[in-house]
């Protein structure tokens, strides 16, 4: 009897995620072709001289159950204290995870497939000092900005509420009506057109709705006054806006350790997964994909897979490219014009940064305690500063040198992305040192990586997407799921589910996809990234 199989166009978390669910709930072969030779897409870790690199980072946190779940059932949370916890504040006190934190999980010290519970802190670093993370006008604020600034932000905020633009027609618009004009060119302008090289008035307010959607300056204040009273809440904190969590999930070797962890199992129980593969066509006979063209990078050939089933993360930009059979003309213009961003991180390892701890978070020596610092200077272009030893101890091989990841935006082949490693280093250094975080003499080694279309744009044809979509649903055995499968901003738990929802259809014989173009359209969905 015929098995049916399925082909899965890219090995990160949507592609994974749906190969997962079909040999865990259907008796579909999955069949993985990745163009890279790593498994994990942009939730990837890179391993370098034994200190690892979560790109963007990325923490588990979802207000998905199901999301929560799946995570904990593939690495279960720790019990015991990891290496840079000084007491155990957990115990007891964590509704939201299921299978540990009651004497039966494992010891991060002891294992290593386990998820750490980590604390959230992120912070804005502007005039050479930290603001809160989201921005909240408290006294250190006040300090910070001065009584002049901090008035008219007040103002600002004041008049918008009581006169909101009614219709927000760029991501200006969305940011006014809901921290008012003056934080906004304080706090929000400068470095949102760092991220996108455009101004804001030209990006649709969409990429705010799924990074922001209902966090606003009036819910920062309500946060930070019950923060004072309230008792320790559960890790899944689904009343709480999401970038306003205080802890998360993650993997003691990060993000990586999970989507290796979860490749493996899709091996053992029969799914097929070939890296430094791409697909470069799609064989279509009316309403349906009967095959994929594949060029297969190591050997340099390049042959033909069929299928019963088609899941594609690859970008829309791409995919539309590859259909052999008719397209549209509009589609194939809206589809050549998406734009996408593109991504540098430069790993520096240090014997120590400038900046010390001042908080009243307890830290390993005097490491300052950020996950992330939002660098908002404007005499520098990096975007995003990650501290990997908060991330997970376990991250870096010598816990007495700090491991840091500076952040860049760019479009491949412009002046950032055709510096070579050795000019990038010595350019990234230099900015970090500039202002005042790092000593040049501190510097024990470098490394560069770049990632290409990592952001999905919400300018260039974004507008028309819709074009796309209503032509691409017409087959009935195509799901386009993730990040660029989709050609929006999903954060990893929304990406996984787009999969799960895909083989749902599957299952329940639904052939619409609207179920799966609604995932992360929703208010409860956002997840910080």
């Amino acid at each position: 009897m015929h098995r049916k199989t399925a082909v899965i166009i890219g090995a990160g978390p949507a592609g994974l995620t749906a190969a997962y669910e079909l040999l865990h709930r259907t008796e579909i072969k999955p069949i993985i072709f990745e163009s890279t030779s790593d498994i994990g897409g942009i939730s990837k870790t890179v391993n370098y001289k034994g200190n690892r690199i979560d790109i963007g980072g990325h923490r588990f946190f979802s207000k998905s159950d199901r999301i929560m779940r799946w995570w904990q059932h593939i690495m279960p949370v720790q019990d015991d204290p990891a290496r840079d916890e000084f007491k155990r504040s957990y115990e007891n006190q964590e509704r939201g995870i299921t299978f540990a934190l009651n004497h039966s999980g494992p010891d991060p010290e002891k294992n290593d497939r386990v998820m750490l519970i980590r604390h959230r802190l992120s912070r804005i670093f502007f005039l050479r000092k930290f603001f809160d993370y989201p921005v909240s006008l408290n006294l250190n604020t006040l300090s910070n900005l001065g009584v002049t600034r901090i008035f008219k932000i007040g103002c600002s905020y004041a008049k918008i509420k009581i006169l909101p633009k009614r219709k927000e027609l760029s991501l200006e618009d969305f940011f006014i009506n809901r921290f008012g004009k003056e934080l906004y060119l304080t706090f929000f302008k400068d470095y949102t057109e760092k991220v996108w090289g455009i101004p804001c008035t030209a990006i649709k307010p969409e990429w705010g709705a799924q990074r922001i959607k209902g966090l606003s300056l009036t819910k920062t204040f309500i946060h930070a006054f019950k923060k004072i009273f309230k008792k320790k809440s559960s890790i899944g904190q689904k009343n709480t806006e999401t970038t306003l969590i205080e802890r998360f999930l993650y993997p003691k070797y990060g993000p990586g350790q999970m989507w290796e962890t979860v490749a493996q199992i899709i091996k053992e129980k029969g799914g097929e997964i070939y890296t430094n593969q791409m697909v470069k066509g799609l064989m279509v006979d009316r309403e349906k994909v009967v095959s994929v063209e594949v060029d297969d990078l190591r050997e340099k050939r390049t042959y033909q897979v069929t299928g019963d089933f088609f899941f594609s993360t690859m970008a829309v930009k791409d995919l539309v490219a590859a259909i052999k059979g008719y397209v549209p003309d509009h589609v194939r213009n809206v589809a050549a014009g998406l734009v996408y961003r593109d991504f540098i991180t430069v790993g520096l390892l240090l014997k120590k940064l400038l900046v010390k701890n001042e908080s009243k978070m307890t830290t390993l020596g005097t490491l300052i305690p950020d996950n992330w610092i939002y660098i908002q200077e404007k005499d520098v272009k990096v975007g995003r500063l990650q501290i990997f030893n908060n991330w997970s101890p376990y991250l870096v091989a010598n816990k007495d040198t700090v491991w840091i990841g500076m952040e860049y935006f760019c479009n491949e082949g412009d002046e950032l992305w055709n510096k070579s490693d050795e000019e990038f280093s010595v350019f990234a250094v230099d900015e970090l040192a500039r202002i005042d975080i790092i000593d040049k003499e501190d510097v024990m080694d470098s490394v560069v990586i770049r990632m290409g279309k990592t952001y999905p744009a919400y300018f260039g044809t974004y507008d028309r997407f819709n074009e796309i979509r209503e032509f691409i649903d017409t087959y009935e055995n195509l799901f386009l799921i993730g990040r660029n499968g989709m050609h929006r901003y999903n954060n990893m738990d929304h990406s996984m589910l787009t999969a799960m929802v895909a083989v749902d259809n599957i299952l329940n014989k639904i052939f619409t996809k609207d179920n799966i173009w609604s995932v992360n359209t929703e208010q409860d969905y956002h997840e910080e990234r």
